[in-house]
């Protein structure tokens, strides 16, 4: 027979695996987790992320996931940065990038010390277990605020007393049964930071989020050309927006990350467009080897840049932009034009138009030289 299972213990090694946090909850969520998806999904909230869609009932009830779960292990791991995250706004020629998008992708460096967890446990308590990092059917926050690691904030994102902002969320499913822990409570209170500093009013009510006004989406989710209500709006922001989370009075008990796989590399806290906007393929999957920013490929990336390009105020950014007119990828061509068009002056695009729009044959890149 297996000894009883000690929470102190699992807490332990967890942190000897650098987790910065642990918490446990039986596998179930409320039913209100459930209808406030089934709200997001009915009204299109989800925008082009349609395999929310397919899987909605597993994500809404872990059992329904794995029937034979018992228990959540809930795992963070902190990423705070060293550095104020909107400091880099004001810096119009230099591109703005997600903190935790600065260095190495999380999701494979957590789901190893997951495992390594998972076996621990198996060693210790026996049982079955399985793993997840974010890209699994699993809704992780509101399973974090039911282990007491954090409360959902009216940004909808996770809130810790200790890490405030800064958690990246990992969980174990088991059939084992260990004790929960008390659920936290919700400490927003009456401020309203996060509702207030969106850029683009991506927070129909407090504790709702529709994501297709949301630059986090659109700069890394969204497949097509960035709205034009939303292009402005975006600034220099290439990767993701952390002003929801940055604004939070919470930060003032965060720490700077004790994983430096998660600090920052020098090459990405303020880097140039000019730079950027220049990546070939094979340069863009070099220089993000290892990153999450891989994942959106070099069009959606450059597409980016192009936006912060034409926000940027900054005329020596236009030969950039310009010389991606005739790009192969056409989501990169009708960036290149819109950036061209807040640059430069009407003789100047009306010159560009004559020499481009006869060999252009995308019906979207044509809508971005219309007068």
């Amino acid at each position: 027979m297996s000894p009883a299972i000690s929470n102190d213990d699992i807490r332990t090694e967890a942190r000897a695996l650098g987790f910065d946090a642990v918490g446990f909850a039986p596998a179930s969520l409320p039913s209100e987790a459930g209808k406030n998806l089934t709200q997001f999904l009915t009204l299109g909230r989800h925008g082009g992320m349609t395999w929310m869609e397919g899987r909605a009932e597993q994500r809404s009830s872990p059992q329904a996931l794995w029937p034979e779960a018992r228990s959540v292990i809930m795992l963070g791991m902190n990423y705070g940065p060293d550095e104020d995250p909107l400091a880099t706004l004001a810096q119009k020629s230099s591109a703005a990038i997600s903190v935790y998008a600065k260095n190495k992708d999380y999701h494979e460096l957590i789901k190893k010390r997951l495992k390594r967890l998972a076996r621990w446990l198996i060693e210790e308590h026996g049982g079955d277990v399985k793993v997840f990092v974010d890209t699994a059917p699993v809704m992780e926050k509101p399973l974090a605020a039911k282990a007491g690691v954090g409360w959902q904030g009216k940004h909808t994102n996770l809130v810790s007393r200790e890490f405030g902002s800064w958690l990246f969320l990992g969980s174990i499913f088991t059939t084992l049964d260990i004790i929960a822990d008390a659920p936290e409570a919700d400490h927003c209170g009456s401020c309203q930071n996060c509702l207030n500093i969106c850029p683009t009013d991506a927070f129909p009510a407090p504790y709702q989020l529709d994501a297709r006004r949301c630059l986090s989406y659109l700069t890394i989710e969204h497949q097509g050309p960035i709205p034009i209500q939303f292009r402005k709006a975006m600034g220099n922001r290439i990767y993701g927006c952390d002003d929801c989370l940055a604004v939070c009075p919470w930060n003032k008990f965060a720490s700077l990350s004790r994983e430096t796989a998660f600090h920052a590399r020098e090459t990405l806290r303020t880097p140039s467009l000019f730079e950027l906007a220049a990546l070939d393929d094979r340069a863009f999957r070099n220089m993000f080897s290892g990153s999450p920013i891989k994942r959106t490929g070099r069009a959606r990336f450059v597409r980016n840049v192009l936006i912060a390009i034409g926000n940027s105020q900054d005329r020596e950014l236009a030969p950039s932009a310009q010389a991606l007119l005739d790009d192969d990828n056409a989501l990169i061509r009708g960036a290149a034009i819109w950036a061209l068009r807040q640059l430069l002056d009407a003789k100047e695009i009306a010159d560009l138009r004559r020499q481009f729009l006869t060999q252009e044959n995308d019906a979207d890149v044509i809508a971005e030289w219309a007068p």
